[in-house]
């Protein structure tokens, strides 16, 4: 029996292995934490089963990981709340006033004013000022250091349009 788990066991290693270097950088880093992830689980779930820790020790233990995510999720909280109540039974004239004065025009858009809040510019600043604070910006909130495919569109949009704006 134990030639026939160790026999599986090495299958398994060999199956992972071989599919772990077909992956890309960005994927191996995920992988990575998808593997601590699902050994750690593995390791309180056998914890539980044997009785050597109390299954709400283990339910805590398995919850860590997402409160360092809690933070970044609150920040969004005023905006689903805001969503969620004023979207309900509204007009489209009043939505598109509401679109207006976040900055976004009616064919949705970013306004040159949004673009410089994102960029953290001033209106009407130099071609130079632009590509250096998108440059500072990029480096940090690239999707390769990080940041997310959301924040890297809206950094490069915010660039297209204010250069589009100054050389019009």
């Amino acid at each position: 029996m134990q030639w026939i788990l160790g026999i599986a066991l090495a299958a398994a290693v060999f199956v992972i292995l071989k599919q772990w270097g077909a992956l890309s950088a960005e994927k191996k880093k995920a992988a990575t934490w998808k593997s601590v992830l699902v050994v750690g689980a593995a390791l309180l779930v056998f914890m539980v089963l044997t009785g050597r820790i109390h299954v709400l020790t283990a339910a805590v233990a398995a919850l860590l990981p997402l409160l360092r995510k809690l933070p970044a999720l609150l920040k969004f909280a005023p905006a689903i709340k805001q969503m969620i109540g004023e979207e309900q039974g509204r007009p489209d004239q009043e939505q598109a006033s509401r679109e207006s004065d976040r900055g976004n025009g009616p064919d949705g858009q970013m306004s040159e004013r949004e673009a410089c809040d994102i960029l953290g510019v001033k209106t009407g600043c130099s071609e130079e000022e632009i590509v250096m604070a998108h440059r500072r910006l990029m480096q940090k909130l690239h999707p390769d250091r990080g940041g997310n495919d959301y924040l890297a569109a809206k950094l490069n949009e915010a660039k297209s349009v204010l250069l589009s704006a100054h050389k019009a």
